[in-house]
């Protein structure tokens, strides 16, 4: 798919997600505003973010379309929902989304290795990295850590 078709491509989502969206960026968790300083107004590599994006019957904490790319933060709300976080995954992977995944602690902890690990993974998924520099892709939930 090229980069037209994919920001042309039109995401589902349940309207009534919108409303609880809007209440989660106004109850951020502090790794969530931290992360959202560094992705928003395009600081990583000129792409665009949105934060707490309804995509199907679920909500991403953040979300770059151009590059169907979702960033979820696993914080204490995900602790022992394993198997939920895998299905809600699964399904948004079936339309075409890649997920990067970090701790909570590796946000307040680490914040530069995170951004270090979006950086390359947005350098490794781009196009014009993909038809110069092609290479064996890393597994993005172990980056940054």
């Amino acid at each position: 798919m090229n980069k037209k078709t994919q920001q042309r491509k039109i995401l589902p989502y349940k309207p009534h997600l919108k409303k609880l969206a809007r209440t989660l960026r106004k109850n951020s968790t502090l790794s969530e505003v931290l992360l959202w300083k560094e992705l928003k107004n395009r600081k990583i590599r000129g792409m665009d973010f949105d934060r707490q994006k309804p995509i199907g019957d679920y909500i991403v904490d953040f979300f770059c379309k151009e590059l169907m790319l979702a960033i979820e933060i696993d914080g204490e709300s995900h602790y022992g929902k394993r198997e939920t976080d895998e299905k809600r995954q699964n399904a948004l992977e079936g339309l075409g989304i890649s997920f990067l995944r970090f701790s909570d602690i590796d946000i307040k902890t680490n914040l530069a290795g995170v951004v270090s690990a979006i950086d390359r993974w947005i350098n490794e998924h781009t196009e014009e990295t993909k038809t110069t520099h092609p290479g064996k892709e890393r597994h993005p939930s172990k980056e940054g850590t």
